[in-house]
């Protein structure tokens, strides 16, 4: 088990695959940069079998990237694993199909059949001098007994890893808890969690994932990737840096503070907007307009923060609206350079309740000055 918890990064070959996401070759590059620089310690970075031009741009992000390691992903096909050759990549993930249902319905193969390939396609990717995983698609609708003897005839054909992945996000975590655990307590290799989001678990089964003994855990940035979604980059590592990690293994070492422009850049070159309410990066994740709430804050902001925002490059704001209290009102105009007393934060607060349900917004500084001027000037709600 790893002293350290691995993060596969998959935005660039699993993000990319959300439907009408394409990234450019230089989006790509700064997409890789970026992670690499935050600490991520692999990244996929694409399909070989995709073609020419998607394999210089694997070969251009392994002579780019200094650390991370980088991973290519394949069908379990020689014509696959062979595109793999002079990319510079340091793992394959050999994906097949990990269900009766898949392995019915796509292939048409029996489990011995694809049990007795997996030595000579493992063995044509070490050729290569790769690192293998196997990657077992759709494993969550497969029975234990079948992951454990993919698991074995991984182990025995000489790759280093396998990887679970619930490609329809049909788990919750304590079933995915009981299966990890048994494929980590079932061999010796490497076991990675391939998380999708169509239940709004994927951060969770990551999580569950971890504490049952996986080596490592693949992510998007933003949550990009197939349907719903992957396991969002931001959540895991900010959770795993925040929560205690089981069996003293240590959280990765990112640069949580890098998380809100590597989601700004994947924001842009993906075309998908981030809601304000999408947690640790989001732009209203961290803002607060209750009087209850922003009372406390005031107080102590122990009293209503998770954590320090300022841990991932954030921090407090405190706005008016519907719900503002007087402390807030005083509070927000003194910052505004405006003394009010009692009787004005309430004739305020009247005024904010009835701007709030007109404009469905918070109000600019701007807008606040006017209402304290209106105020001044006419002793009557800043909303007439």
């Amino acid at each position: 088990m790893a002293s350290s918890i691995v993060i596969n990064d998959t935005t660039l070959r699993d993000g990319e695959q959300t439907a009408g996401v394409a990234f450019s070759a230089t989006e790509k590059l700064a997409i890789a940069t970026a992670l690499e620089q935050a600490g991520i310690a692999e990244l996929e970075v694409g399909v070989p079998a995709m073609g020419a031009e998607e394999r210089d741009v694997i070969q251009s992000l392994c002579s780019t990237l200094q650390h991370a390691q980088t991973m290519g992903w394949c069908r379990m096909l020689p014509q696959d694993i062979a595109n793999c050759q002079g990319l510079g990549l340091d793992w394959v993930d050999l994906s097949i199909p990990a269900s009766d249902q898949q392995r019915q319905s796509k292939l048409g193969v029996s489990e011995a059949t694809l049990l007795s390939r997996i030595e000579s396609q493992v063995d044509a990717a070490l050729s290569l001098g790769l690192q293998v995983c196997i990657g077992m698609e759709d494993a969550s609708r497969a029975s234990i007994s079948s992951l454990l003897r993919i698991a074995e005839a991984s182990q025995r054909a000489g790759a280093s890893r396998i990887r679970y992945a619930d490609t329809l996000g049909i788990l919750d975590p304590f079933a995915c808890y009981e299966q990890i655990t048994a494929l980590v307590q079932g061999g010796d290799i490497q076991v990675e969690m391939h998380a999708h989001n169509d239940l709004g678990l994927a951060t969770a089964n990551s999580l569950a994932a971890i504490r049952a003994g996986a080596y490592s855990v693949n992510t998007t940035v933003t949550g990009l990737g197939e349907r719903a979604g992957n396991a969002p980059l931001e959540e895991v590592v900010a959770a795993l840096a925040l929560t205690p990690v089981a069996d003293g293994r240590c959280a990765p070492a990112t640069d949580l503070t890098q998380l809100p422009a590597i989601c700004a850049l994947v924001e842009q070159a993906s075309g998908r907007h981030l809601s304000a309410q999408k947690s640790i990066v989001g732009q209203r994740v961290f803002t607060h307009e209750s009087g209850i709430h922003v009372a406390g804050l005031l107080k102590d902001p122990n009293n209503y923060q998770a954590f320090n925002p300022e841990l991932v490059g954030r921090e407090h704001q405190m706005v008016l609206g519907k719900h503002s209290g007087v402390h807030a009102i005083q509070s927000i105009y003194k910052q505004l350079g405006i003394e009010l007393n009692r009787q004005q934060c309430q004739q305020l607060r009247h005024c904010l309740r009835g701007w709030a349900e007109q404009h469905k917004r918070c109000p600019t500084e701007g807008e606040m000055r006017q209402f304290h001027q209106q105020l001044l000037t006419s002793g009557t709600s800043a909303a007439a």
